[in-house]
């Protein structure tokens, strides 16, 4: 499957902010919020985190999701400050184990920043449709990779592999 410019990853986390807008704000039409991305070594993304302000020059970190583990986080998603929203912990799930299915930001040996203003009913629109793209897309790319590896002779899969 090629990807196209709707397949950035950079556009699907901020969609799924957009999505999920209520629940970051606690349900006030208004404020920013912020996503810090940082890279592992691979050139995947290690972590991010979702930062919300509802009031100007105050930030509260909504949520943070890790790749990998250490001393002070397990791998996953972990709420702050009293924030919790279901969707948006099912939609990182999906995104960060599967970030090969999108065009991924450079690594310009920094951390990555969007900051996302509050979305118009319009672009709500836009995100939740791109949302549904996008997972459909992570599913379709499971299901072809469950059945090169389930139920293709090994040959066959390791070629079709270097096609996909």
């Amino acid at each position: 499957m090629k990807l196209n410019e709707d397949q950035n990853l950079e556009r699907i986390l901020e969609s799924a902010v957009v999505v999920n807008w209520a629940d970051l704000m606690r349900g006030d039409k208004s404020g920013l919020i912020h996503i810090e991305y940082g890279f592992a070594p691979s050139g995947t993304l290690d972590y991010l985190q979702v930062w919300s302000s509802r009031t100007r020059g105050y930030w509260l970190l909504a949520c943070s999701y890790w790749m990998s583990a250490s001393q002070f986080h397990d791998i996953g998603i972990h709420f702050d400050n009293g924030y919790q929203s279901q969707g948006l912990a099912d939609i990182l799930a999906v995104v960060m184990q599967h970030q090969s299915a999108f065009y991924l930001p450079p690594n310009l040996g920094r951390q990555g920043l969007l900051q996302i203003t509050a979305p118009t009913e319009q672009a709500g629109t836009a995100a939740a449709a791109l949302m549904s793209d996008a997972l459909k897309r992570v599913a379709v790319l499971k299901d072809r990779e469950h059945w090169l590896i389930e139920e293709q002779p090994k040959e066959t899969t390791e070629a079709l592999l270097n096609v996909f």
